[in-house]
C-alpha cells in the first residue's frame, strides 16, 4: 500500500506511545519506515506501546510537547522525512478537571510544532492530527464540512479548534512560503480498536468490566456515534502523507488544507447497540445483562457528531473500507484474545489485523493502487 512512499523514510510521531500512535508506529514499521517517537510518557497501564514492545522498533524521546526548545532540537537532530503530530490531551472528561493542561497541550503544543517548522531546512511532510470535535457542533444531520465553523461548548473542543486555527495561521503566515515544507491537518474522531486503555472510553470500560465478570455502567445508551476502527483514519493519514509527498507542487498536494476522515454513513450506531454486538465476541460470558444504565451525566456531550468526507474522496480518492460488522469483529476479537486467551501473541495478532485490513482495502479500493502507481510512473524523481 501507499506505493512504497514510507519505505526507508524517517518518520517522527509525536504521541507515539498513545493508542493511535502505537498502531501507526507498527504499521509504518511494517511499511519499511524508520520510527522516532516523541511522547511525554506511556499514558496508560496496560498500554498498546508496552504490550507490543514497540520500544524495540523506534528511537524514543520522552519529552513534553510543551517544551518548544527540546522539540525543535529533536526535529533538527533527526531530520524526519515525515512528521505525524498526534501528541494531545485526548480525554473530554480530563478537560473538565484540567482545562489548562488541555489547552496548553493541544493548542500550544501545536504552535510549538509549527514554530519549529519555521526553522527546518530539510524537506519534510507534516500532518497535524486534530479531531472531529473541532467543529461547532449544532447536531447537524448532514455532516460537517471542512469549511464549517470551528469551536465548541467544552474545553476539549475549543482546544482542538484552536489547534486548527493555529495550524491555518502558521501556514498562511510562514509555512506556505517554504517550498520544502508540506503540511495538512486531519480531522477524525470516535476511533475504536484493540489496545485502547484510556480512561472514560466506553469500549475500554466494557472490556475491563467484563474481564471482572461485571456489567458495564453507561450513562447515555442512545448517544449516536459514527464508530470507526483505528486503521481507517490511520490509512487516511498515510494516504494524505503520500499525496503531499508525491504531488509535483504545493498547490497540487493540497498543502495547508484540512481534511475530514470518517466511517461509512451506516456506521452510525447507538451506544447500547455497539455494546451488545461487541459482547458477541467475548468468550467469558457474565451472569445477566452486559450493561446497566445510570442517569449521571456529569458533563456536556454532543448527541450526534458526523463528518462529511467528500473532500477526501475527491482529492485523495479515500473513503472508509470496513463495514460495521467488520469493525466490531476487529475490536472484539482483539480484546477477547488479550483478556480471554492469556498465551496469545498480541504482536502477531495485531500485525494480522493490519494485513487483513490491507487486503480488505485492496479489495474495496482497487483504484488506489492504480492511481498511485500512475502518479509515480508519470513524474520525475521529486526533491522537495
Amino acid at each position: 500500500m501507499f506505493a512504497k512512499t514510507y519505505a526507508n523514510k524517517k518518520v517522527l510521531i509525536t504521541g507515539n506511545t498513545g493508542f493511535k500512535g502505537a498502531w501507526l508506529s507498527l504499521w509504518l514499521k511494517q511499511l519499511g519506515a524508520s520510527i522516532c517517537g516523541y511522547s511525554l510518557d506511556i499514558p496508560t497501564s496496560p498500554s498498546l506501546y508496552s504490550c507490543l514492545n514497540l520500544a524495540s522498533i523506534c528511537k524514543q524521546y520522552f519529552a513534553d510537547i510543551k517544551d518548544a526548545d527540546h522539540l525543535r532540537q529533536v526535529i533538527h537532530q533527526e531530520k524526519p522525512d515525515f512528521i505525524f503530530h498526534l501528541a494531545a490531551q485526548a480525554i473530554v472528561a480530563t478537560s473538565y478537571t484540567n482545562p489548562t493542561e488541555t489547552i496548553l497541550t493541544n493548542a500550544i503544543g501545536t504552535m510549538n510544532l509549527c514554530e519549529a517548522l519555521r526553522t527546518v531546512t530539510h524537506p519534510c511532510v507534516v500532518l497535524v492530527i486534530t479531531s472531529d470535535k473541532c467543529y461547532e457542533n449544532i447536531e447537524s444531520l448532514w455532516g460537517y464540512k471542512e469549511t464549517d465553523n470551528l469551536g465548541g461548548k467544552d474545553i476539549y473542543s475549543a482546544s482542538k479548534a484552536a489547534a486548527e486555527n493555529i495550524f491555518h495561521a502558521y501556514h498562511h503566515s510562514f509555512l506556505k512560503k517554504m517550498p520544502h515544507i508540506r503540511l495538512a491537518s486531519a480531522r477524525a474522531g470516535n476511533v475504536i480498536g484493540g489496545g485502547d486503555w484510556a480512561a472514560n472510553r466506553i469500549i475500554v470500560d466494557c472490556v475491563k468490566a467484563w474481564n471482572h465478570h461485571e456489567a458495564v455502567v453507561i450513562r447515555n445508551p442512545h448517544a449516536t456515534r459514527p464508530w470507526q476502527h483505528v486503521l481507517e483514519p490511520l490509512s487516511a493519514y498515510l494516504t494524505l502523507g503520500q499525496h503531499l509527498f508525491t504531488s509535483k507542487t504545493k498547490i497540487a498536494s493540497c498543502d495547508g488544507e484540512a481534511f475530514n476522515f470518517g466511517p461509512r454513513a451506516e456506521q452510525n450506531r447507538q451506544v447500547h447497540e455497539v455494546l451488545v454486538d461487541l459482547y458477541e465476541h467475548w468468550d467469558k460470558k457474565i451472569t445477566g445483562p452486559c450493561f446497566k444504565i445510570i442517569a449521571d451525566q456529569q458533563f456536556y456531550e454532543a448527541g450526534l457528531l458526523k463528518l462529511n468526507c467528500d473532500k477526501a474522496l475527491y482529492h485523495l480518492q479515500w473513503s472508509a473500507t470496513l463495514d460495521y460488522q467488520k469493525t466490531i469483529e476487529y475490536v472484539g476479537s482483539w480484546y477477547n484474545n488479550y483478556y480471554c486467551h492469556a498465551n496469545s501473541d498480541m504482536l502477531t495478532f495485531t500485525l494480522q489485523q493490519i494485513t487483513d485490513y490491507e487486503k480488505q482495502r485492496h479489495k474495496t479500493h482497487p483504484h488506489e493502487q492504480r492511481v498511485t502507481s500512475a502518479i509515480l510512473q508519470s513524474r520525475p524523481e521529486i526533491s522537495l
